[in-house]
């Protein structure tokens, strides 16, 4: 596995040299921003990303406005709260993507962020689980929140700001030309090699999940 700074340095002679890399780089919230980020932000955030799953990211983009307004902002209590008559008055709205499994997801991700009020809020534990072990965060919102494994929670971590990477096909690339994995990560052993070496390419860098992320897949 390659030193980060020899991998920096491909991605820098790729994109126009370092300082035109570093100005491509995105950097995560704090964690007291994190930590002050609405609920319904969070709902928000994580109700996007399951709509854009499979599906054309501009047509969601282009519906957000609707989507804000026929689902009551992402207010948690009155989303976790829908009832049948609710539910099927979404079904038949235009404002929206009329797909019932993806709606029911709306209500479901509403209750697991309530449930996360006991533990002391989406903030501090979503916003606050560390870094290090970023693939016990997405383990724990694939096993209780509603259509969140994959790619799908990694994204809704990304836009909301967190600190992550996303193992989309040119990171996985990079991480299989490093011989981290031999094949896309799906399996527990796998993702808890990569983690183990963005872990090792943080303490080479003193950077973010986000930023080596970002390095990784323009290194291709």
């Amino acid at each position: 596995m390659h030193h980060f700074d020899e991998i920096h340095a491909l991605a820098a002679a790729r994109h126009g040299g370092a300082a035109a890399l570093e100005a491509k780089l995105t950097r995560p919230a704090s964690a007291v921003e994190l930590a002050a980020l609405p609920e319904d932000r969070w709902l928000s955030v994580i109700t996007k990303c399951v709509f854009q799953a499979g599906f054309n990211w501009k047509v969601i983009e282009a519906k957000w406005e609707g989507f804000e307004a026929a689902f009551d902002g992402f207010d948690i209590g009155r989303c976790a709260l829908m009832d049948d008559e609710k539910f099927d008055a979404l079904l038949q709205d235009a404002r929206i993507v009329r797909n019932g499994t993806k709606i029911a997801t709306v209500r479901d991700n509403a209750a697991f962020l309530l449930e996360l009020r006991d533990e002391g809020g989406a903030g501090q534990v979503l916003g606050g689980w560390p870094s290090t072990d970023y693939v016990g965060l997405l383990d724990l919102l694939k096993r209780r929140g509603s259509r969140l494994g994959g790619t799908t929670a990694q994204y809704a971590m990304r836009f909301a700001g967190r600190d992550s990477f996303i193992l989309s096909r040119d990171v996985t690339a990079r991480l299989i030309a490093e011989g981290v994995v031999d094949k896309a990560p799906t399996s527990k052993k796998a993702m808890t090699q990569v983690q183990a070496a963005f872990n090792t390419w943080m303490d080479q860098s003193g950077r973010s999940l986000t930023e080596i992320s970002r390095v990784l897949a323009m290194s291709l």
